[in-house]
């Protein structure tokens, strides 16, 4: 589904002997699923959190308990630091977080159903996050998350 995004992903990252690691929430995994998916991901991809519950994103990730309570699990300040932690608690060089909420219920006003955080972090420093609201069903909100995280990645390697 995602294998241009992934072929020229692997190509980045083993061309820069770098590997990642990924920190997932709504999508249950599916970012580690399509990226194993690819023959030689072993070469460059480190592994993943699947980090569904606050707890796990606490105890796995390092992500602050006051942070959660103030901002929510589907939030910048969350996103940035799963990102992080998955960083820190990995041998990895770049990390991609992922959090939001697919849906069906669960949204609210100011954050709909389909409101996903991103955070992209890497060893030197650099963190970037964004939000989206994809449209869809479940599925289409998480396989959309994906693609914007892997598309994310690759803006990384364009600067």
């Amino acid at each position: 589904m995602f294998e241009l995004q992934l072929e020229q992903l692997s190509q980045h990252f083993v061309r820069n002997n770098w590997r990642l690691v990924s920190a997932e929430s709504c999508t249950g995994g599916l970012l580690a699923a399509s990226v194993t998916s690819l023959a030689g991901s072993s070469d460059w991809f480190e592994g993943a959190f699947v980090t569904y519950r606050l707890t796990a994103k606490t105890r796995f990730l390092g992500v602050q308990p006051a942070t959660l309570r103030h901002h929510g699990a589907v939030s910048e300040p969350v996103a940035r630091e799963m990102a992080q932690g998955a960083l820190a608690r990995s041998d990895a060089d770049i990390s991609v977080a992922i959090t939001g909420l697919a849906g069906p219920s669960g949204g609210e006003p100011l954050q709909p159903v389909g409101t996903v955080w991103f955070a992209w972090c890497d060893v030197n420093g650099l963190i970037q996050a964004q939000a989206h609201v994809f449209a869809g069903t479940r599925a289409q909100v998480r396989e959309r998350a994906v693609a914007t995280a892997l598309d994310g990645l690759l803006r990384l390697f364009d600067e």
